[in-house]
């Protein structure tokens, strides 16, 4: 498939088919994840790739409790509403064929390196170099996913149980748990969203 195809083609998919990914395709996809650029060129990624159903059912448990944990606003019947509804946008990957989880771990940068500014001062200075390079990685992913004909959601809300996550995952230190991408064959075809024109997001400054 073209770039551009990949491009035009991805949307966010959340409803998936019965049925595995074979493991070389989830591998070809990761590989092209790790090609993506990186701060320093560092590479501070690992991707665990999540099949296990009991796994991710514990996964979404540990979400939903989380989020019940959450103070609320407003009155009983809306916080149902509510929680119900950001409850499913968070755990829906517990029906995915796989999830694929990104750690990252700290890098040193060459500021740190010849100056006593701290890695965290650096790190909001330039504006956290490692979520763009995380961002860079799953774009990859997610085009990836487009290309083998799969559909593919990119998920941060599941970081509500952070740490839960990481136990259940069993991630240690110096890895850190960054966000999912949940992946399979799409079931049905979701409308696609509106995107602004070129006209509304480009500025030339000649």
């Amino acid at each position: 498939m073209e770039l551009a195809q990949a491009i035009e083609n991805r949307i966010s998919i959340r409803s998936f088919s019965a049925g595995s990914i074979p493991k070389e395709t989830l591998r070809e996809i990761i590989r092209r994840a790790g090609m993506a650029p990186s701060i320093n060129n560092s590479q501070p990624w690992k991707f665990l790739v999540i099949t296990r159903k009991e796994l991710l059912r514990q996964m979404a448990a540990a979400v939903s409790e989380s989020l019940n944990k959450l103070p609320v606003k407003d009155s009983e019947d809306v916080n149902r509403a509510f929680l119900s509804r950001i409850e499913w946008y968070s755990t829906f990957f517990e029906d995915a064929p796989a999830v694929i989880a990104l750690l990252m771990k700290p890098y040193e940068s060459q500021l740190e390196k010849g100056t006593g500014i701290t890695h965290d001062e650096i790190t909001r200075m330039r504006n956290h170099p490692d979520m763009q390079t995380a961002g860079a990685a799953i774009q990859n992913i997610l085009l990836s996913a487009v290309d083998f004909g799969l559909g593919a959601c990119w998920m941060s809300a599941p970081l509500v149980a952070q740490q839960e996550l990481e136990k259940l995952l069993e991630v240690k230190e110096p890895w850190r748990l960054i966000t999912f991408v949940a992946m399979g064959r799409p079931f049905g075809k979701p409308a696609r969203k509106t995107r602004k024109t070129v006209d509304e997001i480009l500025t030339f400054i000649d």
